[in-house]
């Protein structure tokens, strides 16, 4: 009997230290880079020490020295951003409390002392869940699959944020870039008004002529408001999520202009083949099926009995004799299933598999549809943005030109010329603003390519254009 118990404890010792595996969160990091490694460069990293910290510091100082890209936008973010790093210490905490579902309970060790008479008893017992031994493989099991559920949310994180601030940064050069040419637009109006004032004054205009080029200008002074506002909005966006403090967000310097156009598009084939490859949400959706079948054998087995087993050595005094004798033992505690014969928990897992396994379904199907309409969106903002920079830009700078030797013949006045740089204006907007949507349908594809697609991050561009002069006919 001694040995069977010396044998039991043994095992149950070596099944305690296999289920003792600890988290490392630096190989998870670099799962994740590996996994995100076309969003985030290699370079997610929790800080942990002063060290860390100090070299993140100096790589922020140095990035905000120089006017920012969208690369260099997500590298001061994942350096900098407070709430980048509190992203990763919560994957790092999800991997240790999935990591703790593998691990065996400790035992317990009960004392008793006792005294009857002469008699004094001493009684210990060590104590063991039998059927957390015997289970145990089944839920490392279950542990790492939960492990790996993990690591794949910690990567789907990193992409959206990723993904964010490069929307961010889009929103905010492109709001930039607007209001320059805002302001272009008002000051050609307020030319226009006040020409419009002295020619009325000298009995060349008349009250409804003037009030004509003043409306224009009132109504572009009033689109300035609003591009100014629309430009401070859109860099405390971006300053947010680049995580900068006051002093940082006054130093934060952008491009004048967003990005060229790509020569080519991606083609469809290579987003749909890059997508079979990587994407997260079909490995989860795998991995939580599988999780919640290996759960529901095991739950079947708890739901139905618990047993647990002990050693005991106890140790009795005879003060009258003084005599001493011990006993030596074990104990196997059964639940006994009389009340509760766990219906209601085995109803509950087969309606989590059968959820589980739905679920999976959806996540393949609706993942297809994502992934369609995303590239729809990238194709065609590629092609009204190229549209624009090609066709529409163009013509409207050589009906410029012409209107300026026109000009300079004297065969139309300044109020002509000044409407018609106002419309070329608002075709360069227009433009700038089919650019804009081009880059945040790029980064849109680019997360539901590896399967954390952004809702609504896409606006539909207007393909129209100015094309009336309102400063003719006089």
């Amino acid at each position: 009997m001694q040995t069977n118990i010396r044998r039991i404890g043994l095992t149950g010792a070596a099944l305690l230290l296999a289920g003792c595996a600890s988290v490392d969160l630096d190989q998870s990091l670099r799962e994740t880079n590996e996994a995100a490694r076309d969003f985030a460069q290699g370079r997610v990293e929790l800080s942990r020490t002063a060290e860390q910290r100090h070299a993140r510091d100096q790589l922020s100082r140095q990035l905000l020295a120089e006017p920012v890209s969208m690369d260099e936008a997500v590298q001061l973010a994942l350096a900098n951003s407070p709430g980048f790093q509190a992203l990763l210490a919560q994957g790092w905490a999800d991997l240790a409390a999935a990591n703790q579902t593998g691990r065996i309970a400790n035992p317990v060790f009960t004392f008793e002392r006792m005294r009857l008479s002469n008699e004094l008893e001493l009684g210990r017992l060590l104590s063991i869940g039998l059927l957390d031994l015997l289970t145990l493989p089944q839920r490392q099991v279950i542990s790492r699959n939960q492990q790996a559920q993990a690591k794949l949310q910690l990567t789907a994180a990193v992409v959206d944020q990723v993904s964010r601030v490069r929307q961010a940064w889009v929103r905010a050069v492109s709001a930039q870039q607007t209001l320059g040419y805002a302001e272009q637009v008002q000051r050609a109006a307020h030319a226009s008004a006040e020409l419009a004032r002295r020619m009325q004054q000298v009995g060349n205009f008349t009250k409804l002529q003037r009030a004509r080029q003043h409306a224009f200008y009132a109504d572009a002074t009033a689109q300035l408001a609003s591009a100014q506002h629309a430009a401070t909005v859109a860099r405390e966006e971006l300053v947010r999520l680049l995580g900068l403090d006051d002093a940082q967000a006054g130093s934060l310097k952008l491009p004048g202009r967003l990005p060229d156009l790509p020569k080519e598009p991606r083609a469809a084939a290579e987003v749909s083949t890059a997508a079979m490859q990587q994407r997260l949400d079909w490995q989860m959706a795998r991995l939580q099926l599988d999780a919640a079948g290996r759960s529901q054998g095991l739950t079947l087995l708890n739901s139905l009995v618990d047993v647990e087993l002990g050693a005991r050595h106890d140790t009795v005094f005879d003060n009258a004799g003084g005599e001493r004798a011990n006993r030596k033992g074990y104990e196997l505690a059964i639940r006994l299933p009389i009340f509760d014969w766990g219906g209601a928990q085995r109803a509950a897992m087969n309606a989590q598999s059968l959820a589980a396994a739905n679920r999976y379904e959806s996540v393949v199907r609706t993942a297809s549809s994502q992934l369609r309409e995303s590239y729809s969106a990238y194709r065609s903002a590629y092609d009204l943005a190229k549209h624009y920079r090609d066709e529409i830009v163009p013509l409207r700078k050589t009906m410029s030109d012409e209107n300026v030797l026109r000009y300079n013949g004297m065969l139309i006045g300044v109020f002509e010329l000044l409407a018609d740089t106002r419309d070329q204006i608002a075709s360069v907007m227009a433009s700038i603003n089919a650019q804009q949507q081009f880059w945040l349908a790029d980064a849109s594809m680019s997360a539901a390519v590896i399967g954390k697609p952004l809702a609504g991050a896409v606006t539909p561009v207007s393909a129209s254009t100015s094309t009336t002069n309102e400063g003719q006919g006089h």
